[in-house]
């Protein structure tokens, strides 16, 4: 095969873990970044193998036409301008989440996007987690029968610092629901197989960026919500989401039940130094647990901070490019992740039961 070009249009903690990422893959090379922060372009040089050309403006790269693939990793506001300038280059695309901060810029990127002459795909990596994809797999072939319940406990760090601040406030992220938590929501509908009908969220900002002041402006974002969503097939999924809890054994915790079993895994914070974490199986009529335990190899590790995640994504896209295949994560998924997202944020809002109907219509 031919060497796969890569441009990363973002140079931030993103941009560079994609960057460590596609150094592990073969017969591939980054022959551009993209950023107009210098520092970030400067601490990315650290990542790199190779001296690729540095551009200040997307435009500027689109015009140079030196890419196979572009990665676009960019502060999340920035992604539909970005977006409505590179459809014109057919040449792949891996969108960081979420898609874009709302739904209305989803529905029209999609739009535009019809008929695209290759891959777009929506980066939801937390899918290619090994102990989650294992969970995945196990209620996909029927393990714990038809699935009832399932919930996701995220108790972790806040937010970390980015450039200019951009992460403090919801107008640049579509709020913490969509940007942070459009992962969980994607898993919910990949495995419950289903669509999601109605969303109550209960959050708050009650204790991260309290005191902190950009321009004179109080940052926004919430730091703590649990979030009940329903689903087309009677399936109930539950998000608990804490952002002050940096001391946890576990970042992210999944349990799901079924008719016949219940299944659970966990993910160390990468703050732990962990590579490995345990997966449980018990059925109603067995008085055994079964616990497999699933290590991830210490190089994909270092490579980033979602547990080996972002390889195991890149080993697919890859696939995908080269096996004329389309996309494990469409244009779809990442807009519906932020459906429930912005659902959710609106709940919080107006404290009552969101339909995602009235989302859908943009």
């Amino acid at each position: 095969m031919d060497v796969l070009k890569y441009a990363i249009i973002g140079s931030g903690t993103m941009g560079r873990e994609h960057i460590r990422n596609v150094n592990l893959l073969k017969n591939t090379e980054v022959v551009a970044l993209c950023d107009n922060h210098d520092a970030s372009i400067e601490e990315s040089r650290k990542d790199l193998k190779n001296k690729p050309r540095i551009f200040s403006n997307h435009k500027e790269l689109i015009e140079a036409d030196i890419a196979d693939v572009y990665i676009i990793a960019t502060p999340n506001f920035n992604h539909i301008d970005i977006l409505d300038d590179i459809i014109k280059t057919k040449a792949h695309l891996l969108i960081e989440k979420p898609l874009c901060t709302n739904v209305k810029d989803c529905i029209y990127f999609k739009k535009i996007a019809e008929g695209y002459p290759s891959i777009i795909w929506t980066a939801m990596e937390y899918r290619y987690m090994p102990p989650v994809a294992k969970f995945i797999k196990e209620i996909k072939s029927g393990t714990i029968g038809d699935l009832k319940m399932f919930s996701i406990r995220e108790h972790r760090f806040p937010f970390l610092v980015k450039v200019n601040d951009w992460n403090r406030f919801s107008k640049n992220t579509g709020g913490t629901l969509v940007e942070k938590c459009c992962h969980f929501f994607d898993l919910m509908r990949l495995v419950t197989n289903s669509e999601a009908v109605s969303v109550y969220a209960s959050g708050a900002q009650d204790v991260n960026h309290l005191n902190e002041r950009y321009d004179g402006k109080k940052p926004d974002i919430i730091d703590n919500a649990f979030v009940v969503i329903n689903f087309e097939n009677d399936v109930r999924c539950m998000l608990d989401l804490c952002m002050f809890s940096e001391n946890s054994r576990l970042q992210e915790e999944l349990c799901a039940v079924g008719n016949i079993g219940k299944i659970e895994t966990g993910v160390p914070s990468f703050l732990s130094g962990k590579s490995s974490s345990d997966l449980s199986i018990g059925l109603r009529k067995s008085s055994d647990i079964q616990i497999e335990n699933i290590e991830v190899d210490e190089t994909i590790l270092k490579a980033g901070h979602h547990h080996g995640s972002t390889y195991f994504e890149h080993i697919e896209f890859q696939k995908a490019i080269k096996e004329n295949l389309g996309p494990q994560v469409s244009l779809d998924d990442g807009l519906k992740a932020v459906a429930i997202g912005q659902a959710a944020e609106l709940s919080i809002i107006e404290k009552r039961i969101v339909k995602l109907n009235e989302i859908l219509k943009g």
